[in-house]
């Protein structure tokens, strides 16, 4: 099971492998730890992989990098996330419709 934020993050990682823990804490949003369970939870189930940067002066430089199952993964789930907020928008739209009718009810019986 995979959680919004772990989406986002595999989303950020596909554009740009060598950003920054504290960056990609901060573009989401969230603490540096926080970030961190998030990579290692990818880590963890082969859908990335972090590695040293080899000719980095920055010694704790990480590469992250999505691997082909993390891609699969990232698509399989953009396409639930797209259908979930389908559904919500479906809805949200049809109590909107409703809302409308019932002001337009309640405007033409004050007159």
């Amino acid at each position: 099971m995979v959680n919004d934020t772990q989406l986002r993050i595999m989303r950020i990682l596909e554009n740009n492998q060598s950003i920054t823990q504290r960056e990609l804490a901060k573009e989401l949003g969230l603490s540096l730890g926080r970030t961190n369970f998030h990579l290692q939870a990818l880590a963890e189930k082969g859908w990335m992989k972090m590695g040293r940067f080899c000719k980095s002066s920055n010694k704790r430089a990480y590469l992250y990098q999505l691997t082909p199952k993390g891609l699969r993964e990232k698509a399989a789930i953009t396409l639930n996330f797209l259908r979930r907020k389908e559904v919500e928008y479906q809805q949200l739209s049809e109590e909107l419709e409703k809302l409308r009718q019932l002001a337009e009810e309640d405007q033409l019986a004050a007159k």
